[in-house]
């Protein structure tokens, strides 16, 4: 089914503000590749500094205040538009700007994508997380969902997310709305002094957007704030999957995310990421010109680090189980006994504490090694154990490679291959699979070529492409496509440009068919 004609309108309308928030160099780098230091240092405002006054202040700018005069300069704005925002180089702080727009009654909150090394460091902490109460109040506590969704919601606890989008979308509910001083209390946030009730923007519209890493924030960021503002709404272009199922099925009303092409962000998972490596070894494999030694070799670390990490993560969840049941009889002995001679028992008892943390698999010196030491070896021992015995595998001679399976009775390249997530039956030991966020829209070229011949420049056949929007499926995204576009249709500008080419077509479209009045 083609997509809704009014949400390609406000997506389109609103991508510039998504657009606009990358302020450094980068957007003028793709744009404008031979004179983008002119472009940047133009948009910047450097070129007029008597303006340096009139531009608003963000957080973390630079003296001249050129990140504000960039964004405004790219949206066309005033500078009285722009009431907030900030210029962020750390992890997992994502960089705003919060416009208001009177001619539309609309507050827009744009946040910027990966555009720095921080912003990588927040993109690569990828793996999931339980999301908590809050992190869904939009969901749980609005009164404008329907209630098998949030019945949905709520019978299926718990809920995963991507680590690094969620801390940042934390943080920066923190930094607009801020936190409540008791469960009945308002809070006195940014928003709130802009949208309460006999304030400036009492009734506007709410329109968070976001393109790539700022995209999925903005999806994070409406779950938990549409149950205060309900006609708030979501546009992601090109985010990463940061959901699971539920939830991101449970969002669709108020959160939009569109996928140009075939762009790898969308796709972008640590499942998707383990299925592409698995299908690389196993086309390898299958390659007689390919060397034997080093696939396997390849395979057999992969291997051994997946088991690893499993391991790991059983011991974790088990040690935190017992741990917690031995702290509970713990807490129930010192409450129980007033006398001295209950110290022995609660030296016991911790004592059994220490050995459910560091048991058998996590401690091979044994308990009294671990007190002895105060867990220095055993720590030690589990960090590195993977390691050194994937050293030994790099430092073996494999003139035969199959002897790398001397200790299997399979090849390494089948067992490792049973350990990647299957993204049509998952097991139970799978990682949660993450998903894109709400109401999904397929933006795609369309197959039917214009003729061209040999004089026909690149800018003619691009201005000839044309496009359609579809509504997708958000399963359909799970396994990363290779292609020679995936990484050029993440550019921000390119669907701008084919969500613009719709609805020119839509327009044109409509004219031709309107019936004409005599």
């Amino acid at each position: 089914m083609e997509a809704p004609e009014m949400k390609i309108r406000e997506a389109e309308a609103l991508h510039k503000f998504a657009e606009a928030a990358y302020t450094g160099p980068l957007l003028d780098v793709g744009r404008n590749p031979f004179v983008f230091p002119c472009a940047w240092l133009y948009r910047q405002g450097i070129l007029s500094p008597w303006t340096r006054n009139r531009r608003p202040v963000l957080d973390g700018d630079n003296w001249w205040r050129g990140h504000a005069a960039a964004f405004l300069k790219y949206v066309n704005l005033p500078p009285e538009a722009l009431r907030h925002g900030r210029v962020s180089q750390v992890k997992c702080e994502a960089a705003y700007f919060i416009v208001v727009l009177h001619q539309l009654q609309s507050v827009v909150i744009a946040i910027r994508g990966t555009e720095t090394p921080e912003d990588l460091i927040t993109d690569g902490l990828c793996k999931e997380c339980t999301l908590s109460v809050d992190d869904l109040a939009g969901l749980i506590n609005c009164n404008y969902i329907h209630s098998n969704i949030k019945k949905n919601v709520t019978s299926s606890f718990p809920h995963y997310g991507h680590s690094g989008i969620v801390e940042a979308a934390r943080e920066l509910f923190m930094q607009i709305e801020g936190n409540p001083e008791g469960p009945d209390s308002e809070s006195y946030g940014l928003l709130s002094k802009l949208l309460g009730f006999g304030c400036e923007c009492f009734g506007y519209n709410v329109r968070i957007v976001g393109h790539s890493l700022g995209g999925a924030i903005a999806a994070l960021l409406g779950l938990q704030l549409y149950n205060r503002y309900p006609n708030l709404h979501v546009y992601s272009y090109g985010p990463l999957p940061c959901l699971d199922l539920v939830v991101a099925n449970a969002c669709s009303e108020f959160v939009t995310s569109i996928i140009f092409g075939n762009e790898f962000s969308s796709r972008l998972s640590i499942g998707s990421i383990m299925r592409l490596r698995a299908a690389a070894i196993t086309s390898l494999s299958q390659d007689p010109k390919a060397d034997s030694a080093m696939i396997f070799k390849l395979a057999h670390r992969f291997l051994d680090v997946s088991k690893y990490q499993r391991n790991k993560s059983k011991a974790e969840d088990e040690s935190e189980y017992h741990s917690g049941a031995i702290q509970e009889d713990l807490n129930h002995q010192i409450r129980r006994s007033q006398s001295g001679s209950i110290e022995q028992e609660v030296q016991a008892i911790r004592k059994d504490l220490v050995t459910a943390d560091y048991g058998e698999y996590m401690n091979p010196f044994g308990s009294e090694d671990c007190l002895n030491n105060e867990h220095e070896q055993c720590s030690l021992w589990s960090d590195t154990r993977a390691r050194d015995h994937i050293i030994e595998i790099d430092n073996a001679e494999f003139t035969n490679p199959f002897a790398i399976d001397a200790h299997s009775n399979h090849d390494p390249v089948s067992q490792f291959i049973d350990t990647v997530p299957n993204s049509e039956n998952p097991s139970a030991d799978d990682p949660p699979e993450l998903y894109l966020p709400g109401f999904v829209i397929h933006v795609v070229l369309e197959k039917k070529r214009p003729q061209t011949d040999l004089k026909t420049s690149w800018r003619m056949l691009e201005r000839g492409k044309c496009y359609r929007a579809y509504i997708a499926n958000r399963e359909s995204f799970k396994d990363i496509i290779v292609s020679p576009s995936m990484f050029l249709d993440h550019l921000p500008w390119r669907c701008h440009d084919a969500l613009q080419k719709i609805l020119k077509a839509q327009t044109a479209k409509d004219q031709v068919t309107e019936p004409h009045i005599i």
